[in-house]
């Protein structure tokens, strides 16, 4: 569900990467007088001295993230029957995708499209969506006993469709940063993608332009819009707010179809009339966006015991897919039904939310690197390379 890359994150990261909070600038150096007496070296502002390091509040939002994304994804072979879980699962699906995704706008707002741009990018987000999209299908073909299963890059294979969307979301950067009113106009695209049918499996273009308003909302926030949900007049309304929606969602739960949290079916697609997707766009962004804005109220802003699992996100997000997936080719929620059950349900969320964790490690990190972030210096030309260095990426800062 997190940079994701760039919402999902990696261990080591250029100085492009790093949060772009506005820092006051030191004043220029007048020019020194002939003296052989030296200057006294200028006092460098805390802010600016600490402009190059990490924000732990962010690490600590896709981390907390991509534990929902892991939990509520091993829920779907347990919850059935269980109006409780359905529900839960269901409020869940409503906020942690969207969460991430402007976290991965929010980090994308500087991206323009230069050289050493595109090389990360591709680094970043292709090549782990052709790696892990190759990994899960000989998975799919090996552990389902489906040998036949077809490789394809243009129909991503459970979860890898957030890379393949990340990277369409990306390029569109410039165009969403000039145009006049950026998210009244996602929106649209949203509402006529849910009226589109028959276009979910092409390159997911249904989640790329029904999941594209968040994004884009993304690429518009600035640092004081965070710094406003961090308020503690904030933290406790959200209290009564997820209440109230948790409420709600229990009492809808058994009559609301779930392919509307999906975002991968047109309203036809899911039997309901034309004029539900429009409403069901505007409506779902709105829940959204409330519940993300209390779900980031209540993110620790300092660091904490997780927080370095930030870092890590891509990796707990792309491994824990082979997890559920195995788990569901083993068929362990029908051959062992107490799973079902409550004290099953909750054996199932600490389980998942540990391997989740442990996913997110810098041991695992450092593993997988060839994979996340390989160096692709010898793909491309001599000056690209030079151009995608610490130095000169340091004023892009497009992803975290």
């Amino acid at each position: 569900m997190f940079h994701a890359p760039n919402g999902l994150q990696r261990d080591r990261l250029p100085e492009a990467s790093r949060e772009p909070e506005p820092v006051p600038e030191t004043t220029a150096k007048a020019k020194e007088p002939a003296s052989p007496a030296p200057a006294a070296r200028p006092h460098v502002p805390p802010a600016a001295a600490s402009a190059g390091r990490r924000d732990p509040y962010f690490d600590n939002a896709k981390y907390l993230a991509i534990v929902l994304v892991a939990v509520a994804h091993a829920w779907e072979p347990v919850m059935e029957g269980s109006r409780a879980t359905r529900a839960l699962y269901m409020l869940v699906y409503t906020f942690h995708m969207p969460a991430f995704i402007i976290i991965s706008g929010y980090f994308s707002r500087n991206f323009d499209a230069r050289p050493g741009q595109l090389k990360r990018l591709v680094s970043g987000v292709v090549v782990p969506y052709v790696v892990f999209e190759v990994a899960y299908t000989l998975h799919k073909r090996w552990g389902d006993g489906d040998p036949g299963h077809p490789f394809s890059l243009t129909d991503p294979f459970y979860l890898t469709w957030f890379l393949l969307a990340l990277f369409v979301w990306r390029l569109s950067t410039p165009l969403w940063r000039a145009i006049r009113w950026p998210l009244p106009l996602a929106l649209v695209v949203a509402a006529l993608g849910s009226l589109t049918t028959g276009i979910g499996g092409d390159l997911e273009l249904q989640r790329v332009m029904q999941f594209l308003p968040f994004f884009v909302l993304g690429l518009s926030l600035k640092p004081v819009h965070f710094q406003l949900v961090r308020r503690r007049e904030v933290r406790l309304l959200a209290l009564p707010v997820v209440a109230g929606a948790a409420v709600f969602t229990y009492w809808i739960a058994p009559d609301l179809r779930m392919g509307w949290f999906y975002r991968s079916a047109g309203a036809g697609d899911l039997g309901a009339p034309w004029w539900a997707g429009p409403l069901m766009t505007f409506g779902l962004f709105a829940c959204a966006l409330v519940l993300t804005a209390a779900f980031l109220a209540w993110v620790p802003r300092g660091r904490t015991w997780f927080t370095v699992l930030g870092a890590g996100t891509i990796c707990g997000y792309l491994l824990h897919g082979f997890l559920v997936k195995t788990f569901d080719y083993m068929g362990l929620a029908a051959e062992h039904p107490w799973l079902a059950t409550p004290g099953g349900e909750l054996v199932v969320t600490l389980t998942m939310a540990a391997a989740v964790t442990l996913l997110c490690t810098p041991p695992v990190r450092r593993a997988l690197r060839f994979a996340t972030e390989p160096e692709l210096s010898w793909a491309f030309r001599r000056d690209v390379t030079r151009l995608s260095g610490p130095a000169a990426g340091a004023p892009s800062r497009t992803s975290r």
